[in-house]
């Protein structure tokens, strides 16, 4: 039975073997199993480092609609890590990630960021590579025998919470039109040329009146 008119032919495919196209995910359980038991083991092997990873800076987010918002970022910055007095080379060793490529933006972005260097570096216990030649800047004996392994997030970034304060509203707020404020400098910019023009004709009117007669 055709169509009447000219449209398009029915040409109905309904016999295509749609099971080759069907995604299924009967491993998700198993998968989440693996996962845990990987990040176990890695905990495992790098101990007592913390087991999230190393140290990040905070960064704020990109786009207007985010830039408030404030995450952690790739890695400190090489004027950051100069700043807290850490090498760029040594970083990575004590655990703090390195992005070379990052620069700084703003003075209270680098500020932030270099307090944060020197909160985790009072807080570091460096055990020495050879505990028969320990360095000046390794941590002492009793320090690393009471050494834990970090579970949780390091240094954990918060989002900061604005303060708000209240006030009664005053008589004069009460009394005071935005909408007729907002029209009057409308209307004082769009008047500007015609009234600094009145205000010409009426100086040279001034002046032909002060004029004495021929």
């Amino acid at each position: 039975m055709t169509r009447r008119g000219n449209k398009v032919i029915p040409n109905a495919h309904f016999k295509k073997h749609w099971q080759r196209y069907v995604k299924t995910w009967f491993d998700q359980p198993a998968k989440k199993r693996k996962r845990r038991i990987r990040r176990i083991k890695k905990a495992a092997r790098i101990a007592p480092r913390p087991a999230k990873g190393p140290l990040r800076p905070i960064v704020h987010c990109p786009t207007s609609k985010y830039n408030m918002r404030i995450r952690a970022g790739r890695g400190f910055s090489l004027d950051e890590l100069r700043a807290a007095g850490i090498p760029p080379k040594v970083a990575p060793t004590i655990g703090i990630s390195v992005d070379h490529r990052r620069r700084n933006k703003s003075y209270e972005s680098l500020q932030t960021n270099v307090q944060r260097l020197k909160e985790y570096r009072s807080k570091l216990i460096l055990f020495p590579r050879h505990p028969k030649k320990p360095r000046k800047e390794d941590s002492d004996p009793e320090a690393c025998k009471v050494a834990k392994q970090l579970k949780g997030p390091l240094m954990a970034i918060r989002q900061p919470r604005p303060v708000y304060e209240f006030r009664e509203i005053t008589e004069d707020e009460r009394k005071y039109s935005v909408f007729e404020a907002l029209r009057k400098a409308r209307a004082d910019v769009r008047l500007i040329g015609v009234r600094e023009k009145r205000v010409k004709q009426k100086a040279e009117e001034a002046k032909q009146m002060k004029k004495p007669p021929k």
